[in-house]
């Protein structure tokens, strides 16, 4: 577990003690994989360095909806509050991050351009799912909405969630006693899902096998699973721009192609650290 980052007068941070994590690389001729010691550090957002990263990673959480926004505002945004969030790296300071981890104040940035247009998105979404239809009231009311942003890359291990979680509640708590606008009522995570279905190619093949199964739910962050057991709503929705042919291309299995959608988690802020000390329990590596 990485320590908690410190948090100095003059607003910078210490980055934690890099955590040693173990993954799967190549076959080896006994148990058809080795074992590899991978070094991950985390570091505080810096606007000098993490621009490009920090936009790629955007891009792959918003999926084909990306092009909808101003990405490079919203990363303009994030890194603006550099001692909120985290990012995650391994080969030093000075290279893009592999994962990050952020809250933006959604009512203290509303007049700003790129999140009001993801605001504005967020809340047509929500309208399109009956578990998600408090949103929208609840995000032109006023209230101090926190908007996680969490993505990584595909195979990063999920247990770098954890200590970015726990390092985000302690620098928000840090921020409230220093007067900044960071006294959340809840949090809005924007996350993604995936389904299978059926490929559009040998059409003919398909027909010669069983009828078309129940869709099964699978989550691109396992911590999403524990996240939405704290949550006073949560759901999925359609992307914009997504249709069976943008899914074939992303096909993870013969004879299925893989359909993301979008995916959101509203939690009262009263229960967000608990939720996030459930994601440790979870995900954490065994010792």
């Amino acid at each position: 577990m990485a320590k908690k980052r410190s948090r100095e007068a003059d607003g910078a941070t210490e980055a934690p003690t890099p955590d040693k994590m173990v993954e799967d690389s190549d076959s080896s001729d006994d148990d058809d994989f080795d074992m590899v010691n991978v070094e991950f550090e985390w570091f505080n957002f810096d606007s000098e360095i993490d621009f490009h990263g920090t936009k790629s990673l955007l891009r792959q959480l918003l999926d084909v909806d990306a092009t909808l926004f101003d990405i490079s505002g919203l990363a303009d945004l994030i890194l603006s509050q550099p001692t909120i969030g985290s990012t995650v790296k391994v080969d030093g300071k000075g290279t893009d991050a592999y994962a990050f981890l952020t809250a933006l104040n959604l009512h203290e940035h509303r007049e700003k351009k790129p999140l009001a247009d993801l605001t504005k998105y967020i809340s047509e979404k929500a309208k399109s799912n009956e578990a998600l239809a408090g949103i929208p009231d609840l995000l032109s009311s006023g209230k101090q909405v926190g908007l996680v942003l969490s993505e990584r890359l595909i195979n990063m291990p999920s247990e770098i969630s954890p200590p970015m979680y726990s390092m985000l509640i302690d620098e928000i708590e840090a921020a409230v006693e220093d007067k900044e606008p960071y006294e959340f009522s809840h949090y809005l995570i924007i996350s993604k899902t995936y389904h299978e279905i059926e490929s559009k190619l040998d059409v003919e093949e398909r027909k010669r096998k069983k009828g078309r199964q129940e869709s099964t739910l699978f989550y691109f962050h396992p911590e999403d699973e524990v996240l939405q057991k704290y949550a006073a709503a949560y759901g999925s929705y359609d992307f914009t721009k997504i249709d069976e042919a943008i899914a074939d291309s992303k096909r993870a299995f013969q004879d299925m192609g893989v359909m993301p959608r979008g995916f959101m988690i509203l939690i009262e802020a009263s229960k967000f650290a608990d939720a996030a000390k459930a994601i440790g329990e979870y995900l954490s590596p065994p010792v």
